[in-house]
């Protein structure tokens, strides 16, 4: 029998750790190659991961509620064959105890190499002196809950002071509750809110926070906090691709077997258009800015408590119906659970429905490290002044969009919505094909 390791998986473009979120299995299971072993939360994607081997767990080496680097150990494995003495030795959590406990020096600089970001940000943050610090995490690494305890005790080491991770206590009041729920859910370049105290009476709901509330909480105060947000609107008259769309939707849906929805229409607007100002399909990268060639076009899908963002790939390449079959099957997925990471990466630009639920303005958050995302309203029918001066209803509608400052002015974004208002007001039976 030989020991193999499974290790955090990188669940994402830029994602440099996950949170265990739940265990699927225990000590002595038996399972089999590509079985899920436990989910897995970052800031990106909620996500299982697949046993990369066949055979027995003999020790999961993470608790749930644990943040692991990309790479790191999660648990061993017990297979057939192989030589079990020179298979790799995990390295337990007792083990990491008593290397620290004997051996404090290893702190200075065998884990200085096993800092997160997140635990660099947190301790450059607070003046945190990481190698007075004995972490708690799997062979000693020291995690954000580790620092987070630290801060919320006041008890910040200083050069020359050696501090032992505080133990949670058996109790924790509301009030430490709410600090670690505000802290933990932000990114580690932002500050910590402060606890917000608030009084709870007879009748009052307490909701626990989900891991996926908590990521989608941390990219989008990331994204308010690191990207001037700015706003801009284009109504759009609709009325020839609303009559386009309603005399073949039900034709479509009998031989395709799925809706042709307006959506559908919008999303390959956009692409045309990205691909005529590629300056929008841009992101930020700090010294630069990275235009990216490939045009990605990530779409909201909402559950009843939690909302991603999965990735319609080479959007500009694909027509009307390949547009709208890959809204349906991605749709269907999310609603099933079954939504796999590599279908929530690569986004370039967002789209987002707002108008599916009757929303007729807002302004998006968004989808960092995108530099824009943009909100397809409802289409309403309003009374307008033609050229002749005649007034007649019209199907209108609004595209909002939200952009980064830091990436786009308001002179490129406004030509870009220009395009995308002119090919949908030209959009009819006689100038569109949907295949």
């Amino acid at each position: 029998m030989a020991i193999e390791q499974i290790k955090m998986p990188q669940l994402g473009e830029s994602v440099t750790e996950g949170t265990i979120s739940k265990w699927l299995v225990s000590v002595g299971d038996k399972v089999n190659k590509y079985d899920p072993l436990a989910e897995v939360m970052t800031d990106k994607v909620n996500a299982e991961v697949p046993s990369s081997f066949t055979g027995v767990i003999k020790e999961l080496i993470a608790d749930e509620g644990d943040t692991l680097a990309v790479g790191e150990i999660i648990c061993t494995i017990e297979v057939e064959g192989g030589n079990p003495e020179s298979a790799p030795a995990a390295v337990t959590k007792q083990e990491a105890s008593a290397e620290n406990a004997t051996a404090d020096s290893k702190a200075d600089h065998g884990n200085k190499a096993r800092y997160s970001p997140a635990v660099l940000k947190i301790s450059q943050e607070h003046g945190i002196d990481l190698t007075q610090v004995s972490g708690t995490g799997a062979g000693g690494r020291i995690t954000r809950k580790d620092l987070l305890k630290l801060i919320e005790s006041g008890n910040i080491p200083v050069a020359g002071q050696k501090v032992e991770p505080q133990k949670e206590p058996a109790a924790i009041s509301a009030s430490k509750q709410e600090v670690t729920k505000s802290v933990s859910s932000q990114p580690a370049s932002t500050p910590a809110a402060p606890a917000v105290n608030i009084p709870v009476t007879a009748g009052d709901i307490e909701i626990p926070v989900t891991g996926v509330r908590k990521a989608i909480a941390a990219n989008m105060l990331r994204s308010k906090h690191e990207a001037p947000h700015a706003w801009t609107m284009v109504e759009v008259d609709a009325t020839n691709l609303v009559e386009y769309r309603d005399s073949i939707k039900d034709e479509f849906k009998k031989k395709e077997g799925f809706n042709l929805t307006f959506f559908a229409f919008f999303v390959k607007a956009v692409a045309q258009a990205l691909k005529e100002f590629p300056q929008i399909n841009s992101m930020w990268a700090g010294e630069k800015i990275i235009q990216k060639k490939d045009i990605n076009i990530s779409i909201a899908v909402a559950t009843d408590d939690a909302l991603f963002v999965p990735v319609i790939k080479n959007a500009d390449e694909k027509t009307i119906k390949g547009i709208a079959r890959e809204i349906s099957e991605l749709a269907v997925k999310v609603r099933t659970g079954k939504l796999k990471s590599d279908d929530m990466q690569g986004g370039t630009f967002t789209v987002n429905n707002t108008g599916s639920f009757g929303s007729v303005q807002s302004m998006g958050i968004i989808n960092y490290p995108q530099a824009a995302i943009l909100q397809v309203e409802s289409i309403v029918k309003r009374p307008v002044i033609m050229n002749n001066g005649m007034i007649a209803a019209r199907d209108i509608v609004n595209l909002c969009m939200s952009l980064d400052h830091r990436v786009l002015d308001g002179l490129v974004c406004g030509r870009f919505l220009q395009r995308v208002k002119e090919i949908l007001e030209n959009t009819s039976k006689s100038t569109t094909s949907i295949y």
